[in-house]
């Protein structure tokens, strides 16, 4: 934790845990029963972490229902968070955090300055994802939230609530952290069910190594003492050993009665619901996970499990990176689907129709959406159908060419009278 020695210092104030209105401590432990044990729930945590990682983190001044990209600090680490993470490291770090704790804790890294006005500036460096071993929230006399991060190396920190990106999923019953009352994921009803599907694939493979360890029973015909029961028995294991052919030779006073095998393997219903039902706690429907899904299929998972959390996301980094007046200028922080977002070749065709007829589309974003290499002499080109015209000026428009049809028009003109 060196990199945070060097930024932030222990505050030296008269601090005390702050009020929950449950009467609870706010002290919370980010470690909970580990259900990653499952490959269920691995596969079905792996399908939301691949497709969250996808996502383009944008700076953009919004203005009406405009959004201006805008290239300053903020996008810069939102593209390159610290010196070793990437992008799609970063929000794959922050993504598995989230879902195995129900909250992830992401560190800005800034330097502080005053403009002319005297107003306090900021300029972000780097953005560290942080594992804490334990939570506390605090308050100073001011009502000033504050949150102490206790590290497995014994290491901790108290920094003020305003500078922590604290991402939180199923955000229920706890006043500050995702997850139950104590700040942890609710992992009782589905651990029921890993339990029932870990009871029927030993018992399969317990079944199915028994079926194979006992072949069949040796009857002896005649009475045996102790002795001779105890040679018998070293006399079939040797025959045993040194039997390659598959065939056991006995004598004529033994008879071997062979055991019919039968292992009854779990119907593939059963197995198929209890997948279901592991996957339905994450929202990850099996179509996902096999990856045999159709466009509406992915759509309805973007909207039901996804969208939801890059809802979150957005606002998240837009309250911590923004103080309240950058904010009501329109700065925000949104992750974009792009990358994610399936269609078909017809509906991408339509998409490129529609924005590029419009001139939305630059000429190598046409190629690129079908998977073609962007071309150089295509670098910063962009059509548009002369079909459109500015909403603005859309009457005046509208009566040129009104005038342009009337009887004595010269046509071809301004549309203009004579005086």
């Amino acid at each position: 934790m060196g990199w945070l020695d060097g930024i932030w210092k222990k505050l030296n104030r008269n601090t005390a845990y702050a009020q929950m209105l449950n009467g609870y401590t706010p002290v919370f432990s980010q470690f909970g029963n580990n259900i990653f044990a499952s490959d269920v729930v691995q596969q079905a945590i792996s399908c939301i972490v691949t497709e969250m990682k996808k996502l383009n983190p944008q700076h953009v001044r919004e203005n009406g229902g405009d959004a201006v990209p805008v290239n300053g600090d903020r996008q810069k680490v939102l593209l390159n968070p610290n010196p070793l993470m990437t992008k799609s490291d970063f929000l794959e770090k922050i993504t598995w955090s989230l879902m195995l704790h129900y909250n992830a804790f992401v560190i800005p890294v800034y330097d502080v300055w005053r403009d002319e006005a005297g107003r306090e500036q900021r300029n972000y460096r780097a953005l560290y994802p942080v594992q804490p071993a334990s939570v506390e929230f605090m308050e100073d006399a001011a009502g000033k939230l504050f949150v102490k991060l206790r590290f497995a190396n014994t290491y901790e920190t108290t920094l003020p609530y305003d500078d922590v990106i604290h991402l939180k999923y199923r955000f229920s019953v706890n006043e500050f952290m995702g997850g139950n009352e104590n700040g942890m994921p609710d992992y009782g009803a589905l651990l029921k069910t890993l339990q029932v599907n870990e009871d029927l694939m030993t018992g399969v493979g317990a079944a199915m190594k028994s079926s194979f360890s006992i072949n069949g029973v040796v009857k002896y015909n005649t009475l045996m003492d102790d002795g001779k029961t105890e040679t018998a028995l070293k006399d079939l294991e040797s025959k045993l050993l040194q039997n390659r052919s598959g065939f056991l030779p006995l004598d004529l006073k033994a008879d071997f009665i062979p055991i019919k095998k039968e292992v009854r393997m779990v119907d593939a219903d059963t197995l198929k619901f209890l997948d279901e039902k592991i996957l339905r706690h994450f929202g990850v429907p099996l179509v996902i996970l096999t990856g045999d899904y159709t466009p509406a299929q992915y759509e309805a998972f973007y909207q039901k499990t996804l969208e939801p959390i890059i809802i979150a996301w957005s606002d998240e980094f837009s309250r911590v990176l923004f103080s309240e007046r950058e904010r009501a200028f329109g700065n925000r922080i949104r992750f974009y689907p792009k990358d994610l977002i399936f269609m078909s070749v017809d509906q991408t065709l339509e998409m490129v129709r529609l924005l590029g007829d419009s001139g939305s589309l630059y000429e190598n974003e046409k190629r690129v959406a079908f998977g073609l290499r962007p071309l150089p002499e295509l670098e910063g080109v962009r059509m548009q159908s002369l079909n459109y015209v500015n909403v603005e000026i859309a009457a005046k428009y509208q009566i040129g060419r009104q005038q342009e049809a009337a009887p004595g028009s010269t046509g071809g003109g301004t549309g203009r009278q004579r005086g």
